[in-house]
């Protein structure tokens, strides 16, 4: 049964930074595209970034060059550096494997302005 759990949200001020991590079990982490994803109050879940078994990514454009993904397959946990923050980047950040329904119970990222 896949696990995934998320850590690292909280509460800053705009232009700092935050650090998400995202602890897998029970996949062959290192073989998986993995995602972070976000959902805002009122709004659908959305895909923020994507890093495949390469290390390849895609950013979705609202985050490039302020947002880093990152993974450590031999700890299976995914990383997420969020520099710059916005207060339109207040939700809450999920991880999650391509293509899978699993989720983990997110972490709740607030930026005040």
């Amino acid at each position: 049964q896949v696990r995934l759990v998320e850590s690292g949200g909280g509460l800053v001020q705009a232009g700092d930074s935050l650090r998400l991590s995202c602890r897998a079990s029970g996949l062959t982490f290192a073989r998986y595209t993995m995602g972070w994803y976000r959902q805002a109050p009122g709004k659908e879940r959305e895909l923020v970034v994507l890093i495949g078994s390469t290390g390849s990514t895609r950013y979705e454009d609202s985050v490039k060059g302020r947002f880093t993904i990152s993974r450590d397959n031999a700890k299976n946990t995914l990383y997420l550096q969020m520099d710059r923050l916005k207060p339109e980047d207040t939700a809450v950040y999920y991880c999650g494997v391509q293509g899978s329904s699993n989720w983990g119970q997110g972490t709740q990222v607030t930026v005040s302005s």
